[in-house]
């Protein structure tokens, strides 16, 4: 069965896991992705080595693609790399601001020379702003961009526990090249493209923002529970938490009279709408914790589902891999060897590329380039 982008070539000057996670979409979707490492090979494959002996990072990002070693302070290697973007349809890198250019291998230029290109720039801020020069790790953007500031409990900033602005910018990443490629489909031509860490952590700040813009508001940090909607958090009951939900005002009045056995509550000034249970938290959490902690989770659950109010239970990783809702796929390495992956959310394919070992390709592809230029189909780059 074909996949969409089946015929497509990829070109990935990248590391560690924006970059990587962007190209890891277009090979699940059937790109040939020809990913440039250092000789030392990507960053992330150094992390650890939990998976088979290799980096749990790497083996997720970075199936079904093929590795070139390449040395890009060599004449050669950085014509082979030069060649390799001549014949690609997108282009993918996310060195430090301005390397590209000095190899170039800059987004623009790219562009200019080969107009049918896509060429991917990712940053971590925008660089037509002053801002443009500050590094950029995940935990770092995370910070500046304000998430841990609503992240966490009163007492404690944190970041999150994924790396979000790494794994966020690849999906826009991912996303602007998909929408490059439909629009090259009806202009014939490419584009060059810039995606900042910071610019995607920020829009994922929008609500905040609004609230400080709008009304002066500060969200608080409030730890498992919503800052702008309540009941939204851990209710406490004997013998554990669970999560509930009520969003509506139908809900809370399901709530009240059904869950809580309190419909007066519904009445209460105090709660007669989200602002104010907001404004209420406190109060309110005391009088659930009273009802709930006198029954046991699973109590709680059935009357929370008896009245049609969402629920859930807070899992560790453990749990996670044991849902009902998790499915995977399986890798398979060079050496026979396998591991489980949770599956694409899009596809639903059981099995997919294995990640490569370092210069596994890079043989093959000097051959290919090789070939290219002794078809004369390309130029030996100057």
């Amino acid at each position: 069965m074909s996949r969409p982008l089946e015929g497509l070539l990829v070109v990935a000057l990248e590391q560690a896991v924006a970059a990587p996670m962007c190209t890891m979409r277009l090979a699940d979707a059937g790109a040939r992705v020809i990913k440039l490492e250092r000789p030392d090979g990507d960053t992330a494959r150094h992390y650890d080595r939990s998976v088979r002996g290799m980096s749990a990072y790497f083996a997720w990002l970075n199936r079904g693609k093929e590795s070139a070693a390449l040395d890009l302070k060599s004449p050669d290697d950085l014509a082979v790399a030069h060649v390799l973007v001549a014949k690609a349809d997108v282009f993918v890198q996310n060195l430090a601001p301005g390397a590209s250019v000095r190899l170039g291998l800059g987004a623009k230029d790219l562009v200019n020379k080969y107009p049918r290109l896509i060429a991917l720039d990712i940053v971590g801020y925008r660089q037509s702003t002053p801002a443009r020069a500050l590094r950029a790790y995940d935990m770092l953007v995370q910070a500046e961009s304000g998430i841990c500031s609503v992240t966490g409990t009163p007492e404690e900033a944190v970041k999150v526990g994924v790396s979000i602005a790494d794994i966020g910018t690849g999906m826009n990443a991912h996303a602007a090249v998909c929408q490059a490629l439909y629009e090259r489909e009806r202009t014939g031509r490419g584009k060059a493209i810039e995606i900042a860490m910071f610019d995607s952590m920020a829009e994922w700040m929008a609500v905040p923002f609004l609230h400080y813009e709008h009304q002066g508001r500060v969200t608080p940090r409030t730890g498992l529970s919503h800052a702008s909607i309540f009941p939204y958090h851990v209710a406490n009951c004997r013998d554990g938490g669970v999560v509930i939900v009520v969003q509506s005002p139908p809900e809370w009045l399901r709530f009240c009279a059904g869950v809580m056995g309190r419909p007066e509550l519904a009445a209460d000034p105090r709660f007669a709408d989200n602002p104010a249970r907001v404004e209420n938290r406190d109060a309110l959490i005391a009088i659930i914790d009273e009802v709930f902690g006198q029954a046991t989770r699973a109590e709680m659950i059935a009357r929370l589902e008896a009245h049609q109010l969402a629920w859930a239970k807070v899992s560790d990783v453990a749990d996670m891999a044991a849902h009902p809702a998790l499915t995977r796929m399986t890798a398979t390495l060079a050496n026979g060897e396998s591991f489980d992956l949770p599956t694409s959310p899009l596809t639903a394919a059981t099995t997919c590329g294995c990640p490569p070992a370092l210069g596994a390709h890079t043989d093959a592809i000097r051959a290919e380039v090789a070939a290219t230029l002794n078809a004369g189909r390309i130029r030996r780059p100057a």
